[in-house]
């Protein structure tokens, strides 16, 4: 006479180890120890962005033609601002939606992690608030000493709830870069600085797709896109950029006060036995926390959307201004992307990963400065603003380019 059948329970669940969608479960919780589990970022942002359509490499020509699109652009726009130019030589690479989406997960880290550190705080408070599960005893034969090893998958569980954040965290990154990565063009589709080697990426699938669907000479297009994706390489090869931008981020998340009883809303509804519930949970649309802003907040959320719309306005306008002197067909190429940003209302980096508000109409507004200021003034006087911190324009600056003039003159 037999025990029966072996108890996989007995081993506090070791047994279930063997399973192949547990083990991809567990690897990919394991991956990351960090605030954002980047591993499924990754993974998500990568399928994301290959979603329905084609992802094919870039071709020989595709590599030449953006290495010397980009060396006439930098030429270009060393003349024309008059910035200096970055000391290190850089890398130009044509890439696949997927590696865009590689690069992208290694070159934010330093920008998403203090953001998800403080939501993984939160998230942490609101599971100590929200207390354990009570035991009501309505089934007291499900005890440690009934059921053998339950003890130890209620602390697997406990432990699960623990990732939550990093899940979350990663699972929307992932969302995001890979919305993202079917429609960038290049590395600077999001204008922020990043630490490492010079890269340029320019993501050759979408520049082909954008090129047919609107008719536009090549050679001339990927001369457009080259010039502002070099733009922003000269604005964030000043020594201070990249330090000055990741301050004012941190200086906003540090006393920012989280939503904590929204969130504990939210992960009071959360099963996390029901797949379909998580999946709808990292696919939302929404930002993962809600904000309460004071006016200290509003101040320095204000320096954060002044540097952005600064960048962003800046590239922009040296893109335009070079493109009308330099190609033929830059009124349509200006018509063709103005269409296609017409949906763009807001950058879900910042409004869904890092809870900052930055609207469409600011980045135009940066433009608009610019160019009023080059107006008035002259490119060299515009180009200042690059000099340093303290050179930049504020957001009120931005809205009345006078007090800017008034300020640096």
């Amino acid at each position: 006479m037999t025990d029966g059948p072996p108890n996989p329970w007995a081993s506090g669940g070791e047994a279930f180890a063997d399973v192949p969608l547990l083990r991809e479960i567990q690897r990919v919780l394991m991956a990351s120890t960090g605030p954002i589990n980047w591993e499924l970022a990754r993974q998500i942002g990568i399928a994301s962005a290959q979603w329905g359509q084609e992802d094919p490499p870039p071709s020989v020509d595709d590599r030449r033609e953006m290495e010397e699109a980009s060396r006439l652009a930098e030429l270009q726009v060393a003349s024309f601002t008059g910035l200096p130019a970055p000391s290190d030589v850089v890398v130009v690479r044509a890439v696949r939606r997927a590696e865009w989406v590689e690069a992208n997960v290694d070159g934010l880290r330093d920008v998403l992690e203090p953001a998800a550190e403080r939501i993984g705080a939160a998230i942490a408070k609101a599971q100590d608030d929200a207390g354990p599960i009570p035991d009501d005893g309505s089934d007291p034969s499900l005890d440690e000493s009934s059921v053998p090893g339950m003890a130890a998958m209620a602390a697997q569980l406990q432990q699960a709830m623990g990732q939550l954040s990093p899940l979350l965290m990663g699972a929307q990154a992932g969302q995001v870069l890979g919305y993202l990565g079917q429609r960038v063009l290049g590395q600077y589709d999001i204008a922020v600085p990043r630490r490492g080697t010079a890269t340029l990426l320019y993501v050759m699938p979408n520049i082909a797709a954008f090129e047919r669907d609107w008719s536009l000479p090549r050679t001339e297009f990927r001369t457009w896109i080259a010039l502002h994706e070099t733009t922003h390489r000269f604005e964030f090869a000043q020594a201070w950029a990249a330090d000055h931008f990741r301050g004012l981020v941190s200086d906003f998340l540090s006393t920012l006060e989280l939503d904590v009883e929204g969130l504990q809303d939210r992960l009071a509804g959360l099963d996390i036995s029901d797949p379909e519930a998580m999946q709808r949970a990292m696919e939302s649309e929404e930002a993962l926390f809600g904000t309460v802003l004071d006016p200290e907040q509003r101040i320095k959320l204000s320096r954060v959307q002044a540097f952005m719309a600064a960048a962003e306005g800046y590239g922009d306008h040296v893109m335009h201004a070079l493109g009308r002197q330099l190609l033929p067909s830059y009124a349509q190429i200006e018509e063709a992307m103005r269409r296609y940003r017409e949906s763009e209302h807001a950058d879900p980096v910042f409004e869904r990963l890092l809870g900052i508000e930055m609207k469409r109409d600011a980045y135009r507004l940066g433009r608009a400065f610019c160019d009023a200021v080059a107006e008035a003034t002259d490119e060299a006087t515009l180009a200042t603003m690059w000099s340093s911190a303290e050179a930049l324009p504020s957001l009120p600056e931005i809205e009345e380019p006078r007090l800017w003039l008034a300020r640096s003159a």
